[in-house]
């Protein structure tokens, strides 16, 4: 029997003592032996659960105990859970995390820790939840020069965007709701701001190059300012809006960004919708993959866990090697990029011809609900110079990014 200890009993937590219990016959046969939660630590007593007797309140208990084998950080944040984890890395357990905060900002130290230490540091959950997209890149995909990855990355948003779609609500009226049925936090700004989309681009842009992308370099829009009336627009196009976050090797490097983006029924995350994600993956010779599942939610999230300690178990006293070293990466810059746009104009300010001196020959698009203005697809244009003229524009509405 396999002895493993949970940093951190809520949501997660408590998922991986299930998933592990349930599935135990499973484990079981995947490792050669079970797999048995000796500990949980966290503040919390939980009087009356049966994790009761398992819990403590030290870290070092767990650390300074030589039948831990392997430890399930779920606690989220970036302190006290970098020290936790480096301290069993430190005593050769490896750990199996959901915490993409803490991959983002240490996941290259930690790995280090963990190959000098003959152990593992594993964070599929990390990055779309149940969907096996770390183990893909890794394992299944080595042997490829990753040139693109661009995803729906966040349940949350993309629960908001697809009602907005579907029932032409108000962003703030769907949050709200959103907030009721608890797909949306109390304190919504990670979600909606794009920041948590943001830091697993980052981990999979790190992946992808083999060394570190810093997410406070990503350029980063929410969809807090998005609007109904966006959506009836990517309607008549034949198009919708969704969170994109995106990192592509180009010829200046590689570029990361997250964004709200316009994209037509051939994209196959068009259709990706509710609490959904998505992951797509372009190989210089494989071509394009997609990955596809809950991206969220305690079982999804924990069965991802659970299949890192399953991972973790099976190569008990050795390291398996991931492609991500301490060195940093520069972005390429987001002002040299080039791309479509859809723009909202004011009619009384903008005249059509206006709009083609500007942003070069496009499409008009209009709408009967909206006689006093009109919409228009750009012509390609760099990301910096196209924001100097709409911003100089009076009259200008709006701008939403296209993906082609």
């Amino acid at each position: 029997m396999i002895e493993a200890a949970i940093y951190g009993y809520g949501n997660i937590g408590s998922g991986v003592v299930e998933v592990i219990e349930k599935n135990q016959d499973r484990i079981a046969k995947a490792v050669g032996q079970g797999v048995h939660v000796k500990y949980v630590l966290d503040l919390r007593n939980f009087e009356g659960d049966p994790i009761q007797e398992k819990v403590v309140h030290d870290v070092d208990i767990i650390v300074n105990d030589p039948e831990i084998k392997i430890v399930c950080e779920t606690m989220g944040g970036n302190e006290p859970a970098f020290t936790f984890t480096k301290k069993a890395l430190l005593a050769g357990k490896s750990v199996c995390t959901s915490n993409k905060e803490l991959v983002a900002n240490h996941g290259a130290e930690l790995i280090q820790i963990a190959k000098e230490h003959h152990c593992n540091y594993f964070f599929e959950a990390s990055v779309g939840g149940g969907i096996p997209v770390i183990r893909t890149i890794n394992n299944a995909l080595k042997q490829e020069t990753i040139l693109n990855i661009s995803g729906i990355v966040n349940g949350t948003t993309n629960y908001i965007l697809t009602k907005m779609e579907k029932e032409g609500a108000a962003f703030e009226d769907v949050l709200k709701e959103a907030q009721e049925l608890g797909f949306a936090e109390r304190n919504p700004e990670a979600d909606v701001e794009g920041y948590d989309a943001c830091r697993k681009i980052a981990i999979l842009s790190s992946l992808m190059s083999g060394k570190t992308v810093d997410y406070q370099d990503i350029d980063t829009e929410g969809i807090t300012k998005l609007s109904a009336e966006d959506f009836l627009y990517g309607k008549k196009m034949g198009k919708t809006v969704k969170l994109l976050a995106m990192s592509k090797l180009t010829e200046n490097g590689y570029l990361a960004q997250v964004s709200p983006v316009l994209i037509g029924q051939e994209n196959p995350l068009y259709s990706v919708n509710g609490v959904f994600n998505a992951i797509l993956i372009e190989g210089n010779t494989l071509g394009n993959t997609m990955y596809y599942g809950s991206g969220a939610g305690k079982l999804p999230t924990a069965s991802a866990v659970v299949a890192d300690v399953v991972e973790a178990a099976r190569f008990s006293g050795s390291h398996l090697p991931i492609d991500w070293s301490e060195e940093k990466v520069t972005l390429a810059a987001l002002s040299a990029s080039k791309r479509r746009f859809f723009v909202r104009l004011d009619r009384n300010q903008v005249s059509e011809a206006m709009a083609a001196e500007a942003f070069g020959i496009g499409r008009v698009v209009c709408l009967e609900e909206l006689p006093e203005e009109y919409g228009y697809i750009t012509s390609v244009m760099g990301e910096g110079e196209f924001a100097e003229k709409f911003e100089n524009m009076a009259g200008a509405i709006s701008r939403i990014r296209i993906e082609e």
